[in-house]
Formats: C-alpha cells, sequence, structure tokens
C-alpha cells in the first residue's frame, strides 16, 4: 500500500470500501472472491488498500483490542506497535500537561496511549505513509487535538524543547526482526545523543538489549505480559525514579508483571547454590532479563542449581507470580535412552519441554524420544556445573 492508496482510503469513498472490506473478511469469504466482488465497485488500489487494512485490523485487535476497528496499520508498523495494556502501563509515569516528542512515532501505538494519559504529543516519524497512519489513528480515536505528527529524521528531533523525549527505535528491516542497537533506525549512538540533551526520556527497546548500551544512572524496566516478555524500558532524568539503586550512576533494574502491574526491584544481594529440592521454579522471563533471580529465590525460600542459570530450586510450596512452580519427580543425568526409558515407563505420551544453558535442540529431541501414552509430564533441560541433567516435573 503507497501513501496515494491510503489518502484514497480515508475519501468517504475509501470508507465505504473499506467497511465492505471489513465485513466481508470477518465473515470469513473467500479472499479470492471478496476482491473480485469489490473491484466490480471499486477501482482495484483501493480495492487492495481496503483488503490490507481490513486484514491488518483483525490482527490488531490483538494488541489494540477493540480500538482496532477504528485504527489504520502497516504490516511492519504494526508487528513492532506496543500491545496497549504495555503502552498504558508506561504512560502512568507521565504526568497530565507533560510535553511529549515522540521521535520514531510508527503508527501511533504509543503517543495513543500518552495522549489518553494526558500528554501533548509532538511526533515524527521518518516514513510518510507511517506518518499519515499515525496522524488518522490520532483522529480516529478522537486525540488529534493532543497529537501533531510530521515527517521528519529523528535525529532532527530537539528533545530539550520538550519535558521528555520518548523513542522506540525502528527494528524491523524488509520485515526482518533487528536484534543489535547498532542497526536500529535511528541507531542507539544517535538515540542515546538525543537522551543527553533530554530532560527525561523514555526508550523502548528489545528485552535482549546488551547491559553496557544502558546509559549510566538510567532506569531499565523488562515488562511481561502473561508470561511473555515483550520488551524493555529504559527510564531517564526524573522518570527514571522508583527503583533501587542508580544513584552511583549504575542502572537500577526493575521487572514488571502485566496485567496484575506487579513489580520487583533489587534488594535481594546474591542468592546460594544447593542441591535439587522436591521443587523446580522456572522465574518470569522479565525477572532473568533483569537479573532479579535473586529476588525471586528469596521469595521462595529457594537456591541456585548453579550460579549461572536461573532455575531455582527448593522444598517450600511457595505460590508467587513471579515463578512456575514444578514437582520434581525423578532427576536424570542426561542421556536420551536413560529419559525415554523413564518417560516410557511413566506412560508419557505428551511432554512439555523446557531448557536452560542446554544446547539440546527441543524438536529434534521431541521426535527422537517417541512418546506414547496417555500422561503428560514437563521435562527440564539444564546444566549443574558441566554435567546435563533432566528433571522429569509436574506442574504443582
Amino acid at each position: 500500500m503507497d501513501l496515494d492508496a491510503f489518502r484514497d482510503l480515508l475519501t468517504p469513498r475509501g470508507q465505504r470500501a473499506l467497511g465492505d472490506a471489513v465485513e466481508a473478511v470477518a465473515g470469513g469469504a473467500d479472499p479470492v472472491l471478496v476482491a473480485s466482488r469489490l473491484r466490480k465497485t471499486y477501482d482495484a488500489s483501493l480495492t487492495a488498500a481496503a483488503l490490507t487494512q481490513a486484514r491488518l485490523r483483525e490482527r490488531g485487535a490483538v494488541k489494540f483490542g477493540a480500538d482496532a476497528a477504528l485504527m489504520y496499520f502497516t504490516p511492519d508498523g504494526l508487528e513492532q506497535a506496543t500491545r496497549a495494556e504495555v503502552a498504558t502501563h508506561r504512560a502512568r509515569r507521565f504526568r497530565p500537561g507533560t510535553r511529549v516528542v515522540d521521535a520514531c512515532c510508527g503508527v501511533g501505538g504509543d503517543l495513543i496511549a500518552l495522549a489518553r494519559a494526558g500528554c501533548e504529543v509532538d511526533a515524527v516519524d521518518l516514513d510518510p505513509l507511517t506518518v499519515e497512519v499515525a496522524r488518522a489513528n490520532a483522529a480516529a480515536l478522537g486525540l488529534g487535538d493532543r497529537v501533531t505528527v510530521r515527517t521528519a529524521d529523528a535525529a532532527e528531533v530537539t528533545p530539550e524543547a520538550y519535558d521528555v523525549l520518548f523513542a522506540d527505535p525502528a527494528r524491523r528491516t524488509t520485515g526482518r526482526r533487528v536484534f543489535d542497537p547498532m542497526a536500529y533506525s535511528p541507531p542507539w549512538p544517535t538515540v542515546l545523543g538525543l537522551v543527553a540533551r533530554a530532560p527525561a526520556a523514555c526508550l523502548k527497546v528489545a528485552p535482549g538489549i546488551p547491559y553496557e548500551l544502558i546509559p549510566p544512572g538510567a532506569e531499565a524496566e523488562w515488562v511481561s505480559y502473561r508470561g511473555e516478555v515483550k520488551e524493555a524500558v529504559v527510564w531517564t532524568g526524573a522518570l527514571a525514579g522508583g527503583a533501587s539503586g542508580g544513584d552511583d550512576g549504575s542502572v537500577s533494574r526493575r521487572a514488571t508483571l502485566l496485567p496484575s502491574g506487579e513489580t520487583l526491584t533489587t534488594g535481594a544481594g546474591t542468592v546460594e547454590q544447593g542441591p535439587v529440592g522436591r521443587y523446580l521454579y522456572e522465574p518470569d522471563g522479565a525477572a532473568v532479563r533483569a537479573h532479579l533471580v535473586a529476588e525471586v529465590a528469596a521469595l521462595v525460600d529457594g537456591h541456585l542449581l548453579d550460579p549461572h542459570i536461573a532455575y531455582i530450586t527448593g522444598d517450600g510450596t511457595a505460590v508467587t507470580p513471579w515463578a512456575s512452580r514444578y514437582e520434581v519427580l525423578e532427576t536424570l543425568p542426561f542421556s536420551l535412552k536413560r529419559l525415554r526409558a523413564s518417560l516410557r515407563e511413566r506412560g508419557i505420551g505428551a511432554v512439555t519441554l523446557k531448557k536452560r544453558g542446554s544446547a539440546l535442540d527441543l524438536e529434534r529431541l521431541r521426535k527422537d524420544l517417541r512418546l506414547s501414552g496417555d500422561n503428560s509430564c514437563v521435562v527440564a533441560l539444564t546444566r549443574i556445573g558441566e554435567r546435563p541433567f533432566a528433571f522429569v516435573c509436574e506442574p504443582a
């Protein structure tokens, strides 16, 4: 979809085409037949744009709920867009009336949350089509009076003229996800240059950002939504409050669970290593990314199997949202033959495979186990020191 086709979609005729496309897609009609039917009324370009938006709105409902029915998307923009619950969580740190420059606004998921929180948002993006989409989204959701969107290079914004810099650097190139911050758009050094000039900043980045790239004195927050780590957020200036540490220039660390909003920060110190207990605890990924495994271990009165691997064990029956608990039925020094025999003896036909610190290919292992039976279990693969182990477990 090009810029002219999108603008055509915003006209009264385009809206009728979009309505027809949405109705057809929602009804599950054959895509080829739908396209043929729409082309009897609308030209090929408008038909394609309408069908593209109808399908993207259907996918967008996962991230944006009911708002998706009013919004517009590009494929890459939807992939990178923040889930509404996560964006809303972030926006709670912003005071109403805060003047924010959104330096890489994409299709506008974050500026929507910021505007709803009462912020005045000046948003820019390098791609003219994306700018039109973000502007249309703000208008469609009744936020146009709090938002301006324009085409500009993020590197050219003046963060010192605003209260807060918000940046979500593009992490996709030709449809593929980019993991190296130096390959972000704009690249990480450019982002940090903007941060250095901003009174405060909020940066949305990939969860795997290297610790050494986080600016000194910042707060880094890892956010998990229903057990899946969605993003890391780097807070600077006045927005970096609320987590322990950071006064000496070190990076404060926080993990947050959504939708509950529970948070965990540094404070437990080190955690001991010890033998396999009755239970195995798997910490939430946000706590692992934030290096808060010691804090989770303290919550469950447990210890580590290996000092470098985030599996916790213990005999207590603690219940916490920060870890899943499994009862250890059997501990095996790993060998395929031994594990297969154990599962066969237990009548295991379905297994959930987990691993930390193991190089095994789980799908290959699943095939090699040749399971049959009516029972199910969890197998956790790890190592203790240099020795590989398998733990046959069941959810506690």
